[in-house]
């Protein structure tokens, strides 16, 4: 009769020393710490507002759609809303129209807005979809001015001179249903932030804000807003981890959050005052950014919850 004798503690020893072994370990300790989000989010909503370097850089591009694959496999309902600024800039210079902003904003005019639903609603968006369904996704490319889906007003800036900046909106509601139904089919919902006013007029709009009043009206898990900066720093430079809603209003009076980040935290106060639970501004230049924010323990960029 044998008897199957325990392996010997050197031999335990020389096998976790092996390279390999240890790369296969690593794996493992990674997938075992990622396991409890995995429990948590499965079945939750997480909106992911799409864009930077994330959104240019082809490793990054492709590492994004891994990320976005991997997190409906395993359960989560991620949704995307898509900014577009560089390209659409760049299309309007090639067709010989100089981009103007204001206040950050910018000036669109009827021929400016028509770059854009072509630029943004049409080409960024399909390429988007095709990108995540050659990686193993079902997304489906969705414009906001789809069933009214987004509905919008004229923006009205402060201190402009008199200047029109034109065809520029801000969200008045969101409803969710479109979004609800293609989730409901399997498909990664793609949207490009675009939204109609009341006189059936097509009105461009911050993908920021848009990404915030999108999850506001899903009740989403978490709003993911992708940057090409670490995060919100103080005024040494260094990243905030966490912030509360007060702490930031008091970050923009001492005037440390400003320019570009603006649109952001307000995407965020949006997304808390729909019953989000918490919004993250993280930097989308490091790979695999949406794993590394969801699925360990100590995350990257900056959150912002209500208290």
């Amino acid at each position: 009769m044998w008897v199957r004798v325990p392996p010997s503690a050197p031999i335990l020893k020389s096998i976790s020393k092996d390279p390999t072994v240890e790369k296969l370990i690593e794996k493992a300790n990674i997938l075992i710490e990622a396991l409890p989000y995995i429990k948590k989010f499965s079945g939750k909503t997480i909106v992911i507002k799409y864009g930077g370097s994330a959104m240019t850089d082809e490793g990054l591009k492709e590492k994004f759609a891994l990320d976005v694959v991997l997190m409906k496999y395993v359960g989560i309902n991620p949704v995307i809303v898509h900014g577009g600024g560089p390209q659409i800039g760049k299309t309007m210079e090639r067709l010989g129209k100089k981009p103007v902003f204001i206040h950050g904003q910018r000036v669109t005019d009827k021929e400016t807005m028509d770059i854009v639903e072509m630029v943004l609603g049409s080409k960024i968006n399909k390429d988007i979809v095709s990108f995540i369904n050659k990686h193993g996704g079902r997304a489906v490319g969705l414009r906001g001015k789809d069933n009214r889906m987004i509905t919008a007003k004229k923006m009205k800036l402060k201190d402009t001179k008199g200047v029109d900046i034109g065809l520029v909106g801000e969200v008045k509601s969101v409803d969710p249903h479109i979004i609800l139904s293609a989730m409901e089919q399997g498909f990664i919902p793609v949207i490009a932030p675009m939204g109609i006013g009341d006189d059936s007029q097509t009105y461009n709009i911050n993908a920021d804000l848009a990404a915030g009043a999108i999850a506001g009206a899903l009740k989403a898990e978490k709003l993911l807003l992708l940057t090409d900066v670490k995060g919100i720093l103080d005024k040494k430079g260094k990243l905030i981890s966490t912030l509360s809603k007060k702490e930031v209003e008091s970050l923009i009076k001492k005037k440390i959050i400003i320019g570009g980040m603006l649109p952001k935290v307000a995407s965020c106060f949006t997304a808390l005052k729909g019953s989000v639970k918490k919004t993250h501004i993280i930097d989308g230049r490091v790979p695999h950014a949406l794993l590394l924010e969801i699925f360990t323990d100590k995350g990257v960029g900056t959150e912002i919850v209500k208290k």
